[in-house]
């Protein structure tokens, strides 16, 4: 066993090793991300309860907000491939900082607006930025496992962020505005602190891939149609998981607390242990997706993550909600898998692009996504919130099994 583990930690180590450095800078970078966004994200929409906001007021919120978020969708592919990854993080790090600012002093749930809006606005920045460094430095062959692998890492302080943003809401006051609000004074410090860390180790090590100008605009987008592979069906996958991830992000801790009975400690273990399997089975995910292919995990990881709602959805006490927290892991298992299918449907010049479209189709799923389930919460009942994810997750398997090919080992 001890001879086990030591081969897999020597191959995990010789793995990172021949990697290029964007790769390995980013990983440090996403997971300093990924602890401070997760010390306000889970509480979020109570906060913005706690500031005013009824339960439909918090799905306009969102949705108004994700209008800005849309807006930049498509340039923002286009400026990544024409600037590089380097300014992308350059310009959203900071607005991420100045986003959780606005948080920090919102006197009332009107202010959460524009909060939200530049929040959003960074997060697509980011989010096309992100993926572009595996999409661009790793090999087809070992893109899934790396990106299982980069997420497992930055997963590792994901498990902290809740527990410690628990125990100071506990300190502050509880689930009120002033007890949540110091969390994100504590976000912007650290945002900047990530912003000087970007700024002097993060550089782009492969030339640019083109420069489009301002009149091929349109054109350039349309290559993405042109030379990508099953291009319209992925994003109408894509499209059904960003509106899962829109629900659950803002209506899933409200329901914890206002259905279920929760308080701050269960919504953070809840957002703790949904840690537990990606930390655990990403790298075993990851090299079954390079192995025996990208459609045959998620037809394994969605179902999963499908049960997570059902148990949330009937939980009777805190063990049951945790349960569910737990394998709530397999939708950011099943999203980095997406994510290698993503980068190989259409060739790496075109990937900033490429993301953009995907991240306008996003930006769609966060304005609508919010607002339908704050209407099926108010007129039909708060459980009926999550059965409609569990039906998109539906609608989502058919067409992966229908219309998607499998992107291993192959060539665009």
């Amino acid at each position: 066993m001890v001879t086990l583990k030591s081969r897999t930690l020597k191959k995990l180590v010789a793995f990172i090793k021949r990697q290029p450095k964007p790769f390995k800078v980013n990983m440090a970078r996403a997971s300093a991300g990924a602890f401070l966004n997760n010390l306000t994200l889970q509480f979020r929409s109570v906060y913005i309860l706690r500031l005013g906001a009824t339960l439909f007021q918090l799905g306009v919120v969102n949705g108004l907000a994700g209008i800005g978020g849309t807006g930049i969708a498509l340039p923002t592919g286009w400026l990544a491939d024409r600037h590089g990854i380097r300014k992308m993080f350059l310009w959203g790090i900071p607005l991420m900082a100045l986003g959780s600012l606005l948080f920090a002093i919102a006197f009332d749930w009107v202010v959460a607006i524009p909060a939200m809006l530049i929040t959003l606005l960074a997060t697509q920045l980011l989010g096309t930025a992100c993926p572009m460094v595996c999409g661009s430095y790793l090999k087809n062959e070992e893109r899934a496992t790396g990106k299982q692998l980069c997420d497992t890492i930055s997963a590792i302080p994901t498990l902290v962020a809740p527990v410690v943003a628990a125990t100071l809401i506990a300190k502050f006051g509880g689930l009120s505005a002033e007890g949540i609000r110091p969390l994100y004074f504590v976000q912007t410090l650290g945002f900047l602190l990530v912003l000087v860390f970007t700024y002097r180790y993060y550089f782009d090590t492969l030339s640019k891939r083109g420069s489009p100008s301002p009149s091929t605009f349109a054109s350039s987008m349309k290559k993405v149609f042109e030379k990508g592979t099953a291009v319209k069906q992925w994003i109408a996958c894509i499209f059904l998981s960003s509106t899962t991830m829109y629900v659950s992000l803002t209506y899933l801790s409200a329901f914890v607390i206002e259905i279920k009975n929760g308080d701050e400690f269960v919504v953070g273990a809840m957002t703790a242990v949904s840690m537990v399997l990606p930390i655990l089975l990403a790298l075993l995910l990851g090299r079954a997706a390079d192995t025996f292919g990208r459609k045959r995990v998620l037809y394994i990881t969605i179902p999963l993550y499908c049960t997570s709602i059902l148990l949330l959805i009937y939980a009777q006490n805190a063990v049951m909600l945790i349960i569910s927290g737990v394998l709530q892991g397999f939708y950011l298992l099943s999203a980095v898998t997406q994510g290698a299918i993503t980068a190989e449907l259409v060739p790496a010049s075109l990937l900033g692009r490429w993301y953009g479209v995907l991240n306008l189709f996003r930006g769609l799923a966060s304005v609508v996504a919010p607002i339908i389930a704050g209407a099926i919460w108010t007129t039909i009942g708060p459980n009926y919130v999550f059965f409609f994810i569990i039906l998109i997750e539906t609608l989502k398997m058919i067409i992966l099994w229908l219309m998607i090919p499998e992107t291993l080992h192959t060539t665009t």
